[in-house]
C-alpha cells in the first residue's frame, strides 16, 4: 500500500534539491533546541535582556558554523574518493544519494559567516535556515572557492541577466561587471535556450545593451574575442568581434564531435516531442501553440498557465523522449542523443543537446577545466535547463537578474585585480 506521504514525496521530487534539503536538516536541530523566547524586559532589565540576545545570537552563529565546518568535511571526504573513482563510498553519497561532483572544495563555515553578517541568519527565532538562505551560502562558498583560477563563466539568459523574454538593457548593472570580467582574462559566454539558427542579428538584438557596453568601455579586440553567446543550448556559437559585432562560428571551426547525431535523428526525437506537447495540450485542455524550430519543439501558451502545469508537459516529454531511446529510468544527458526537456517559466520546451554539451564545447575552445569554469543560472531544478552544467562545472544558482549582479560583485570583490 502507498501512503500518502510517499504520493506527496513523487509528486514534489522535481521541486527539490537533495543536498539542500539534506543541509536544512542538519540545520534544524541547532535552531530548534537551544533558542530560547525572548522575554519582555523594561526599564534597567533592558540592557541585561540585549546583552542576553546578543550572545545567544553569537552562540547560534557558533552552532551553525560548526555543522558547516563538517559538512565541508564530508565534501572534502565525497572530493577524495571521486579522485579514488569511488564516490558512491563517500558518507555524504551515503547520506544523499542522489549528490554529484564538486570541483572544488566550498568554504561554508567561511561562506556562513560572511552572509550572517549582513542576513542574521542567527539571530531569527521563528524561521529557521531556508532554502534560500542555503542556496546563497552555497553560492558564496563556490564563489570564495573559484575567484583565483576562474577561467570562464557561462551565463544562462532570461532571468539570469534580465527579465524573462526581455533584451539586455543598455543600463543594466551588470554591464560593468561583465566588462570587468572580460578585463581580467575571463572567457564569458552565455548559454541560451533561445535558438535562431545562425541568424546573428537577432541574438544582438536580444543583447544589444551589453554590446553596447563593450563598445563605450572600449575593449580591445583580444578582450571582446573572449565573449561567445550559444544558442539552443549548444547547437549555435558566435563570437564578438573587433568591432562587437557577433559572428557565427562554423561547426568546422571547433570541435564539435559532442554533438554527434544525424538530421534524421533529429526531426525523429522532435516529432515524438511534437507528438507528446500536443498530448498534453489535448489532455490538459490548454490553450496554447506546437511551435517547431530546426532544434527544438515548444508549448506557447496563448494565456498563462501554473507553473504545475508547465511541469507537467515538461516531464511527460521527458519521460515520452527517455522511452523513445529505450532508457526510461536514465537521465536526459545520458541517452544517445541528450535533449532538454524544460519549464521556461511562461512556456516549455524540448531542445535537442543540453547545457551541459554547450559548457563542454565552451571549455575545450577555451582551455578552462571543470575546477575554473562557473555557469550562472536559475534552472537547476530537475524541469530546468540548467541543472546538466552541474556534470561539466562549478555552479551558481541564481534567481533573479539582481541575484546575479550580487553574485558578481562578490567574486569582482575576492577576485585577483587586473
Amino acid at each position: 500500500m502507498t501512503s500518502q506521504y510517499r504520493v506527496n514525496y513523487h509528486l514534489r521530487a522535481h521541486k527539490r534539491d537533495s543536498f539542500i534539503e539534506f543541509i536544512k536538516g542538519m540545520l534544524l536541530t541547532p535552531f530548534a533546541l537551544p533558542t530560547q523566547p525572548a522575554l519582555a524586559a523594561a526599564g534597567e532589565e533592558e540592557q541585561g535582556a540585549a546583552a542576553a540576545a546578543a550572545e545567544e545570537e553569537q552562540a547560534n552563529a557558533e552552532r551553525y558554523a560548526s555543522i558547516f565546518g563538517s559538512i565541508e568535511a564530508l565534501i572534502d571526504e565525497h572530493r577524495q574518493c571521486t579522485r579514488n573513482q569511488i564516490p558512491a563510498h563517500s558518507r555524504l553519497s551515503k547520506l544523499v544519494p542522489a549528490v554529484g561532483t564538486f570541483f572544488t572544495p566550498l568554504p561554508l563555515q567561511r561562506a556562513f559567516l560572511h552572509i550572517n553578517r549582513t542576513n542574521r541568519i542567527s539571530a531569527r527565532r521563528h524561521v529557521p535556515p531556508s532554502f534560500n538562505d542555503i542556496r546563497r551560502i552555497l553560492n558564496m562558498a563556490q564563489v570564495l572557492a573559484i575567484a583565483p583560477s576562474l577561467r570562464l563563466v557561462t551565463f544562462d539568459g532570461d532571468m539570469t541577466l534580465y527579465a524573462d523574454g526581455q533584451n539586455f538593457e543598455h543600463d543594466s548593472q551588470l554591464v560593468l561587471l561583465l566588462v570587468r570580467l572580460l578585463q581580467r582574462s575571463v572567457s564569458v559566454a552565455i548559454v541560451t535556450a533561445a535558438g535562431y539558427g545562425n541568424d546573428a542579428p537577432r541574438y544582438e538584438m536580444r543583447l544589444s545593451g551589453l554590446l553596447h557596453g563593450f563598445k563605450k568601455h572600449r575593449l580591445s579586440p583580444a578582450q571582446v574575442a573572449r565573449f561567445y553567446v550559444l544558442g539552443g543550448e549548444c547547437n549555435f556559437l558566435f563570437r564578438c568581434s573587433p568591432d562587437y559585432r557577433l559572428q557565427f562560428v562554423d561547426d568546422s571551426l571547433y570541435d564539435s564531435s559532442l554533438r554527434s547525431w544525424s538530421e534524421l535523428q533529429v526531426q525523429e526525437l522532435l516529432d515524438v516531442a511534437e507528438a507528446e506537447l500536443s498530448a498534453c495540450v489535448a489532455r490538459m485542455a490548454i490553450n496554447a501553440r506546437i511551435l517547431r524550430k530546426p532544434r527544438a519543439v515548444g508549448l506557447v501558451p496563448q494565456e498563462p498557465l501554473t507553473r504545475e502545469q508547465l511541469d507537467e508537459c515538461a516531464l511527460s516529454s521527458q519521460q515520452a523522449l527517455l522511452k523513445f531511446q529505450g532508457s526510461p529510468a536514465a537521465q536526459p544527458c545520458d541517452v544517445p542523443i541528450p535533449f532538454c526537456a524544460f519549464n521556461g517559466g511562461s512556456d516549455c520546451w524540448v531542445d535537442i543537446g543540453n547545457k551541459l554539451i554547450g559548457v563542454r564545447i565552451l571549455q575545450g575552445l577555451v582551455g578552462s577545466p571543470p575546477h575554473a569554469t562557473l555557469h550562472v543560472g536559475d534552472q537547476f531544478l530537475s524541469t530546468g535547463n540548467d541543472i546538466a552544467t552541474r556534470a561539466a562545472c562549478c555552479t551558481c544558482w541564481i534567481i533573479n537578474p539582481q541575484e546575479t549582479h550580487h553574485i558578481l560583485s562578490e567574486l569582482d570583490a575576492v577576485s585577483p585585480q587586473p
